[in-house]
């Protein structure tokens, strides 16, 4: 597995939206359901349920709608915002891997060169 930057905005009250959080955003619009991007994520329902409360009293509009269940079923999508965020995290998370690109290549290019010395005491 390549190595890669897992970007964490940190807001000045201590809130924050990172790789989870985004995953989790991703997985509710691609199923529609909190229950179904917790299961894919590995995690309870609670603890889905508990981040969606949290990203949605981050910001000025909540991120995720939900419908609760029944007879016809339940679910839940992405409002705008919700879209708006989970866009603008990725097109940050793309702009940290290509400004970081160089540097990456360089690291990996010395921990070769660190495991070819390492390596080699005959």
């Amino acid at each position: 597995m390549a190595p890669r930057l897992r970007l964490r905005l940190r807001f000045d009250d201590g809130a924050y939206i990172g790789p989870g959080k985004a995953d989790l955003l991703a997985l509710i619009a691609e199923t529609g359901s909190i229950s179904a991007a917790a299961a894919r994520m590995g995690m309870s329902y609670k603890r889905a349920w508990s981040l969606v409360e949290v990203l949605n009293a981050m910001f000025a509009a909540p991120l995720v709608a939900s419908v609760r269940g029944g007879a016809h079923g339940g679910g839940a999508h992405l409002t705008e915002t919700g879209k708006a965020v989970l866009a603008t995290y990725g097109a940050m998370q793309a702009n940290a891997d290509a400004a970081a690109a160089t540097d990456i290549a360089k690291l990996l290019a010395l921990r070769a060169l660190a495991s070819r010395t390492c390596g080699s005491s005959s």
